[in-house]
């Protein structure tokens, strides 16, 4: 589709796709929606992005991010039909992560069918210098049907700069002057006469109003992107103190092989059947330890100890499921430390030629992700990130660090010798 030209969509769900091509230098870039009446949100809600993912109606879904083949996508799931009827326009934005759109290469949008997976628009943005955040395309409706339009608008103050242009409320650091003591009383005159005591007066009991609802948080746009130079973050300071935290593993294999190989001087084997588990080594307050993984149905719990739960299996290592762990912050003072680790469970001998993210995304307060760096060792387990309780603060390091069992030795004693957790093994199933 041409800049400006619009076409027909069907008001079934829809998966709304951005895409770049990745590559070195190449910055990273994030999808979010906007529901507006009159060109406006009608509250922060109307706003679905990367720390507010879902909106109320369950018309606007933020997916999140996959890797294929050298591209990457950042995928809405829309479902027009759900949209409310005050709502007359769902615009698609995208913004930028430590760079412009002049360096995000093949940048496009596309609208598909989600059910059949037909492909109702696209628009392949080019031109773009300085921007940082772009109006890509917008869904509106036009006699009672809906529009796709390609828009192919940019701004150059980022997602900020977007958010607020559209009403968004963002939250920004508060500067407060200090306060200021009350003046002294002055002195009484020496002619003043001493004052009576006043009469009692029956004051009528007040009547009861209703509280008036507490005022909206706003948005955070923030996020945290943990690097080698820097590895750790609070979550109190990123304001993640309570509710449950998801973190999810995603990954992709950028060579698969049928046999054994060599790259790099090393024997690698890779299957499209690859199955990874995410686990965690927790570590209790009152001195209590143990293992949340799929083997031997150590799925933990959320609400009671250890307050950390496995949510199943997964082979595809897609970013909507993956494997994921939740953590439930409420009970952060009941951590010491937490050690969340990946092993090989079948399909490959080591995670060469692997690529993966880690997210955390709290419920409050930013999202954490790291990427792993490329394993040049035949690994098959990866000590992924680190939380320790300190003061009552919870921070998370990132590990990224590949280790190679000894011969007989499973991935999970590996760990635990390595990070010292002292607990006895037996084997498991799953």
């Amino acid at each position: 589709m041409p800049k400006g030209s619009n076409t027909p969509v069907p008001t079934t769900a829809l998966r709304v796709e951005l895409g770049w091509r990745s590559g070195p230098g190449v910055p990273d870039a994030d999808a979010s929606a906007l529901l507006l009446v009159g060109g406006k949100v009608r509250s922060d809600a109307d706003f679905v992005f990367y720390n507010q993912p879902a909106h109320a109606s369950g018309a606007v879904r933020h997916e999140g991010k996959s890797t294929s083949g050298g591209r990457v996508t950042d995928t809405l799931v829309v479902d027009l039909a759900r949209v409310e009827p005050s709502i007359e326009t769902v615009v698609l934005a995208a913004s930028a992560d430590g760079g412009s759109f002049a360096h995000l290469p093949d940048l496009y949008i596309e609208v598909r069918d989600a059910a059949r997976g037909t492909v109702a628009a696209r628009f392949d943005s080019t031109g773009a210098t300085v921007e940082t955040a772009f109006v890509l395309g917008e869904f509106y409706r036009r006699q009672g049907a809906w529009k796709f339009r390609a828009v192919g608008q940019g701004y150059a103050t980022g997602l900020e700069g977007l958010a607020t242009d559209f009403g968004i409320t963002v939250d920004e650091p508060q500067h407060t002057a200090p306060p200021v003591p009350p003046a002294a009383p002055a002195p009484p005159h020496p002619s003043a006469r001493p004052t009576m005591p006043a009469l009692p007066v029956t004051v009528p009991p007040p009547v009861h109003q209703a509280p008036p609802p507490p005022p909206l948080a706003p948005v955070r746009l923030t996020k945290v992107t943990l690097t080698k130079a820097a590895p750790a973050v609070s979550l109190t300071k990123q304001g993640a103190t309570s509710g449950a935290m998801r973190v999810n593993l995603n990954w992709e294999v950028r060579k698969q092989f049928s046999g054994w190989g060599a790259k790099h001087g090393r024997a690698v084997a890779l299957h499209h059947d690859l199955d990874l588990d995410l686990c965690a080594l927790f570590e209790l307050s009152d001195g209590r330890k143990g293992v949340v993984q799929a083997l031997g149905n150590a799925f933990g719990a959320l609400h009671q100890p250890p307050y950390i739960h496995l949510d199943g299996d997964d082979r595809t290592g897609a970013v909507a499921s993956g494997e994921n762990l939740t953590i439930n912050l409420d009970h952060r003072d009941d951590f010491r430390r937490i050690l969340v680790f990946v092993t090989i469970y079948e399909g490959a001998r080591s995670f060469a030629d692997l690529h993966a993210t880690v997210t955390l995304q709290p419920q409050f307060g930013a999202p954490v992700d790291f990427a792993l760096d490329e394993c040049t060792v035949p690994s098959t387990v990866c000590a992924l990130a680190l939380i320790t309780n300190q003061g009552g603060d919870l921070i998370v390091q990132r590990e990224a660090r590949y280790l190679v069992p000894d011969r007989g030795v499973s991935p999970q004693r590996t760990v635990d010798r390595v990070y010292n957790w002292g607990m006895n093994w037996t084997p498991g199933r799953k």
